[in-house]
């Protein structure tokens, strides 16, 4: 057997040395890809879906699906990017609006060869969406994550990933910028993003190279890092205080030719004109980044960025904010200007039904909004008040009257599932749905997001379903929860009866039909249709 050498696992015949090249010369140093001209130092990354599905990452709408079949433009990418460039070379990938394959993504990463690798990172998505930090790391890339899920879960997102390097913690763009910056031996080279940064670290040292030599991160608010294997979590960071400050965000970035949204004929795209929101939903994600502090863009910045939306041929926008109406004084600034330049855009926006009036509704209209999504949420009073909602069924239906009356379609978000919830409540929301002149609805399962009240609640109370698994459960088309008065597939039914009895009448059913405006639209709903009709027989 002088001829054969054992591995381990069967004998094989021994070679002659001629076949054995010498590689070490290759091996001492990794081989490393030259880099061209499509190559980036940063990608920031909203990944595929494994289905090819439209799901949702967004700062404060988070699923796997978006059952109002919308894309939705990742504007906190673009705005990320603003804040990188001109000193670094950027793009942005949104693989979910181009409907780009696991395999095609792959390639792409191949050919951009990242320096750094950005992503946003939700509680339904978390698999899914650290597969794609795992295929940057495994090919050089220091991989980044921001968003509410890894915001209050940052050491066990960490823990359980350990492809990813970073996690940027509350608001992130400060934070991520110092972060390459350090990296990079760029520390203090632009003036306009020093300065920003100090104001949000008022005692701030700047970090120094042997710092970074060291690996030590320690000094850059709002980070969490890894040191010789151990998860590090420097302090928080402060809210940028002035909003005006930040560069207007890079959307010719985006696919903007690819979002789409019911009720909207062609693309759209986001802009958000404050962060914050003072209301107390015990159930609402928003608080997780930004808390209950409230900052507003000024009616000039807001404007220059529809401008420059406009020079990009889109016509219509969504003004999304955690509470579009919190300060009427922008509101009424932000119509004003609306109308005096000619800005000749239709636009949406998002609402509480307590925090409007009929003047500013009035104003509104005459601008150019055309449609507000309501956080309604329930017809019952009682579970209104247990979730710490802050407004009752008798001033949705004003609000909703005042906005129709003004020419605005009204779209409805109703939560099927709050704590407290029984089949007397859903029954009453319900009924509440079909009183109010609304042009959509749509009723999700009640989702107990990491950070949230609602969250700790759940814990607290015992009501997750059993084998609860972030990853396995779509928490907006079925549920996480299990009470003991409402078991799960009674959430489920419920959730499914009230959508069939909302959209089963005549004017839900042509309110449809009218905003179908693409083959993929009309074949969507066909396939609502259909998944209805399988309901109803069974």
């Amino acid at each position: 057997m002088s001829d054969w050498i054992n591995l381990g696992t069967r004998p094989i015949k021994k070679q002659r040395p001629a076949e054995f090249p010498d590689i070490s010369a290759l091996t001492k140093e990794p081989i490393k890809a030259e880099r061209g001209p499509e190559t980036v130092d940063i990608l920031l990354v909203n990944p595929p879906a494994p289905d090819g599905g439209i799901w949702i990452r967004s700062q404060h709408r988070v699923g796997r699906r978006s059952r109002e079949n919308m894309l939705w433009p990742q504007v906190s990418l673009a705005t990320m990017a603003a804040c990188l460039h001109p000193d670094y070379k950027v793009d942005i990938v949104d693989a979910i609006a181009t409907r780009m394959s696991w395999p095609e993504f792959e390639k792409l990463l191949l050919k951009k060869q990242p320096k750094y690798y950005l992503t946003q990172v939700t509680a339904p998505t978390l698999t899914n969406d650290m597969y794609g930090v795992f295929l940057a790391k495994s090919k050089g890339a220091k991989t980044i994550a921001f968003g509410t899920h890894v915001t209050p879960n940052t050491i066990n997102t960490m823990t359980a990933y350990p492809a990813l390097d970073f996690v940027l913690r509350g608001e992130p763009e400060m934070t991520l910028r110092e972060l390459v910056d350090a990296l990079e031996g760029k520390t203090g080279q632009n003036e306009q993003m020093e300065m920003l940064i100090q104001k949000t670290d008022p005692n701030r040292t700047p970090i120094s190279a042997e710092q970074v030599n060291r690996g030590d991160l320690s000094s850059i608010k709002g980070l969490s890092w890894r040191l010789a294997g151990e998860i590090k979590l420097n302090p928080d960071r402060l809210f940028i205080p002035n909003l005006d400050e930040l560069p207007l965000p890079m959307h010719h970035l985006l696919p903007l030719d690819d979002y789409r949204m019911p009720l909207i004929k062609g693309p759209y795209a986001f802009v958000v004109p404050s962060r914050g929101c003072p209301a107390g939903c015990k159930f609402c994600i928003k608080h997780v980044s930004y808390n209950y502090t409230v900052r507003i863009r000024s009616a000039e910045n807001i404007m220059a960025e529809l401008w420059s939306l406009k020079k990009l041929g889109i016509d219509n926008v969504m003004l999304y904010a955690d509470l579009f109406t919190v300060n009427r004084e922008q509101v009424m600034s932000i119509c004003r200007a609306m109308i005096e330049e000619k800005i000749d855009m239709k636009w949406m926006c998002n609402s509480r039904t307590d925090y409007v009036d009929e003047e500013m509704l009035s104003l509104m209209g005459q601008a150019g909004c055309h449609m507000i999504s309501w956080g309604i949420e329930s017809g019952s009073e009682m579970i209104l008040k247990r979730t710490r909602k802050g407004t009752n069924p008798t001033k949705a239906k004003q609000a909703l009257t005042w906005a129709r009356n003004a020419g605005i379609k009204n779209f409805g978000y109703f939560i099927i599932g709050l704590p407290g919830e029984t089949v007397e409540t859903i029954q009453e929301t319900i009924t509440f749905s079909k009183k109010l002149p609304l042009n959509v609805a749509i009723f999700h399962i009640a989702a107990p997001y990491p950070g949230t009240p609602f969250f700790y609640e759940v814990v607290e109370n015992g009501w997750f379903r059993p084998g609860t698994n972030w990853e396995q459960v779509d928490m907006d088309q079925s549920t996480v929860l299990d009470y003991p008065n409402l078991s799960a597939e009674e959430l489920e039914y419920w959730q499914k009866r009230a959508t069939r009895e909302w959209a089963l009448r005549p004017g839900p059913i042509w309110t449809i039909l009218k905003g179908l405006n693409t083959w993929a639209g009309f074949k969507s709903a066909i396939d609502a249709g259909l998944q209805t009709l399988n309901f109803v027989r069974s």
